[in-house]
């Protein structure tokens, strides 16, 4: 298992963290076809070969993947596009 785990600090409120994280789960949705649902303030991610979570706190949003063998090569990929949007979409 390849894990991807990405920590970004964030001076938003609430709603606005939740448009974020709602932004970049589209995104992720679109490109590498996962699935995403809201339990409270975390958003958890699933499809064949993934599976993970994004935390939102006052201060930090969390990304946590876990890909399968199958995804282990698309790793740095995904990486480079959850950094990238969350630089476009976070203004610290």
């Amino acid at each position: 298992m390849s894990v991807i785990d990405v920590h970004r600090p964030h001076a938003l409120d609430r709603e606005h963290a939740r448009e974020v994280a709602e932004t970049l789960a589209q995104d992720l949705s679109q490109q590498f076809d996962v699935n995403y649902r809201w339990d409270g303030d975390v958003m958890e991610f699933k499809r064949s070969g993934v599976k993970g979570h994004l935390n939102i706190s006052p201060s930090d949003l969390h990304v946590h993947l876990e890909l399968g063998m199958l995804l282990r090569p698309f790793k740095s990929r995904i990486e480079q596009e959850i950094n990238s949007q969350l630089d476009q979409i976070i203004q610290v």
